[in-house]
């Protein structure tokens, strides 16, 4: 099969869809690779790694585009619609539910959208987002601290606080991999830590590990008001995989929170889950942050993109098994023989295969049993 990896587009986004070792990997498998010149330098990966692991280098996007797979990190953007061809097996974060212009090009030029976000095991878990998923809490809390100065908008708080001074009260809404992530961080650097989640048996799993380290409280509207209203940083991190991001904090809510705090929406590539950056919409790493009611807000949508050979390598390394199955056994006979990458598959054949898609965009919702 002929795999192509094209440079990425999206503002700011310095990944890059494979590293020199998953060029191999494919290579070893008997593909050849296609790999647009420059698409690793954000990442300091250089044409010469890859062609020392076997990649064919190409001047053009619409060369990349050409192969029967494509592999990358973020959703295609517009320019790359008219790129798409039938059959084309599209592996990379898609999001579709937040967006219906793609998500109708997908389904007009009949390209089988293989999302990394739905990827699932029997247990649950989403090995394809959790490393991102990862890299983004932890910077959630790096970026937090920095939108709590005072040359950045924030009331000038330091976020472990100092001898006789109180630390900072980071709030986090959602306790799976961001949330957790975020929680080590703040923890890390002193801060007092409330963590919601609606999963009773996650937040006593929680409780057990870290104890009086963090306070957990059970998610529900009442809960959620009075602990945004007392934190100076609030991360949302609440996930339903592949569909819209439910609003939890309200623009009433907003208005309660000190003046100078801050807000860190990770939940954005789905939509938010907060009321305000949703209204406000996705920003970018060279304007991150806007002011709404004197809180500072951040709503970068591709936020691991910032420590961009980090990610690649992380993200790699989660994407490489299922990518040279897709390869080696074409995504049908793939997603058979493995039902976490089947879970994977939003697109196909012009129609929807997964709900949260669905119901968001309002297509009749396909079972996979049609296709597999």
């Amino acid at each position: 099969m002929k795999v192509g990896i094209p440079t990425e587009i999206k503002v700011q986004e310095f990944r890059v869809g494979i590293t020199p070792a998953g060029v191999h990997a494919l290579k070893e498998a008997g593909h050849e690779v296609y790999v647009q010149k420059g698409a690793g330098l954000g990442s300091m990966i250089t044409d010469e790694q890859y062609i020392e692991a076997g990649a064919t280098m190409v001047d053009s996007a619409a060369e990349v585009w050409a192969c029967d797979m494509i592999v990358k990190v973020k959703e295609p953007l517009a320019p790359e619609y008219e790129l798409f061809h039938e059959g084309l097996i599209l592996y990379t974060y898609l999001h579709l539910a937040a967006e219906p212009a793609l998500t109708k090009a997908l389904l007009e030029k009949k390209v089988v959208g293989i999302a990394y976000e739905t990827v699932q095991l029997d247990n649950g878990a989403l090995p394809l987002l959790a490393p991102m998923s990862e890299v983004a809490g932890r910077m959630s809390v790096q970026v937090g601290a920095e939108m709590l100065t005072k040359h950045a908008g924030g009331m000038g708080l330091l976020m472990g606080g100092t001898a006789g001074v109180e630390a900072a009260h980071v709030v986090i809404l959602g306790a799976g991999t961001v949330g957790l992530a975020a929680a080590k961080v703040a923890m890390g650097m002193g801060a007092h830590v409330t963590m919601l989640d609606s999963n009773i048996n996650r937040l006593r799993y929680l409780d057990d590990v870290y104890g009086q380290k963090m306070q957990t409280l059970y998610s529900n509207a009442y809960n959620i008001a009075a602990a945004v209203k007392q934190a100076d940083l609030l991360v949302g991190s609440v996930l339903i995989p592949g569909a819209l991001t439910p609003k939890l904090v309200t623009e009433a809510m907003v208005k309660t929170m000190k003046k100078g705090a801050a807000i860190v929406d990770v939940a954005i590539d789905q939509g938010g889950c907060v009321e305000t950056t949703s209204r406000h919409g996705v920003t970018y790493h060279d304007n991150p942050t806007f002011m709404e009611f004197g809180v500072v807000h951040y709503s970068v949508g591709n936020m691991p993109g910032a420590v961009a050979r980090t990610s690649t390598f992380a993200l790699t390394n989660a994407t490489m098994p299922y990518m040279v199955a897709l390869a080696s056994k074409g995504w049908k006979k793939a997603c058979q023989d493995d039902r976490a990458l089947a879970k994977g598959i939003n697109t196909c054949d012009g129609k929807v295969f997964f709900k949260g898609v669905s119901d968001a965009l309002g297509y009749e919702n396909h079972d996979l049993c049609e296709i597999l």
